[in-house]
């Protein structure tokens, strides 16, 4: 009886920090924060008083760049596209260097997230540099004779949006795909090909459903991020593309000084997480049950 308090004990001293910590820094700021999005923005100061007021101005009021709802589904067209092209891009990666290099794997890996050591504002600003009016895109170009002057299309748009996100962004998704082919055991590879399983047919049975819970997980990451995400959109977007929601919540909590509406708007994103977070835990949950379940090739 002594030694099972000593261990409960041990455990509860072992978790009492995170729990604190957890309960300090995450669980009482969004409190606070729920809390706000139900007061009103006074002359000077809020106004501890309930309302409703915060919600029903997101879904009927417009803003500058058009009504909040409909911006939001615009940062969600975004980020979906940020999504697609970051698992475009990570997946191939992600397969190259699990079955195709032999040699300094690790080191290859590596220089894929080494963006991530690199400061974000950084890495949006050398997309400027690049995208830009007098930058090295329009400078190859101009050098190529494919055009004769500097094209503004790149710079200032979704387009430029959408491509700093997608290399921002990559890395969160590149690391959990291969984490997910790398985890893939040899001898159910062996065991595919020794039924008469094609390569392409081993790809289709085997390698990709093993790997979908990360893709999943990638494509999680890069949808949250780059929802949440206010600089790039900042940086490198014009009239149209430099207003996300996010930047909506930071202009309410900035120049606007309106904490209520901006707490409001931040409650709502916060419930779409959730809820996203929630749908792909039991989507990854499913498939690794069926995964379990049969790993017979067909």
């Amino acid at each position: 009886m002594k030694s099972i308090f000593k261990s409960k004990f041990a455990i509860f001293g072992v978790m009492a920090p995170a729990a604190i910590w957890l309960v300090l820094f995450l669980i009482l700021p969004y409190a606070n924060l729920f809390l706000y999005s139900f007061w009103k923005n006074g002359a000077f100061s809020v106004v501890h008083e309930f309302s409703l007021q915060n919600y029903i101005k997101f879904f009927t009021r417009s803003t500058t760049g058009g009504a909040p709802y409909l911006i939001l589904l615009n940062t969600i067209t975004l980020s979906l596209w940020v999504t697609l092209f970051t698992l475009i891009v990570s997946f191939p990666l992600s397969y190259y260097i699990r079955f195709y290099v032999k040699k300094y794997k690790q080191q290859l890996y590596m220089l894929v997230i080494i963006p991530l050591w690199v400061s974000y504002v950084m890495r949006a600003y050398s997309w400027k540099i690049i995208l830009g009016t007098n930058g090295i895109l329009n400078s190859f170009l101009m050098a190529t004779y494919l055009t004769n002057r500097p094209l503004s299309v790149f710079l200032y748009s979704r387009v430029s949006v959408i491509i700093a996100m997608t290399h921002i962004y990559t890395p969160f998704v590149l690391m959990p795909i291969y984490t997910s082919l790398e985890q893939l055991p040899e001898t159910l590879l062996e065991a595919s090909s020794d039924l008469g399983a094609s390569p392409l047919r081993t790809f289709c049975k085997v390698i990709f459903p093993m790997s979908l819970p990360g893709i999943i997980t990638g494509a999680t990451y890069a949808f949250v991020l780059s929802m949440g995400d206010f600089l790039a959109p900042s940086l490198l977007g014009g009239p149209t593309s430099s207003t996300q929601i996010a930047n909506i919540v930071q202009m309410q909590f900035g120049t606007s000084n309106n904490w209520p509406y901006g707490a409001a708007i931040g409650i709502i994103i916060l419930v779409m997480v959730i809820s996203l977070l929630t749908v792909t835990e039991l989507l990854q949950k499913k498939l690794l049950h069926a995964a379990g379940g049969s790993n017979g090739i067909r």
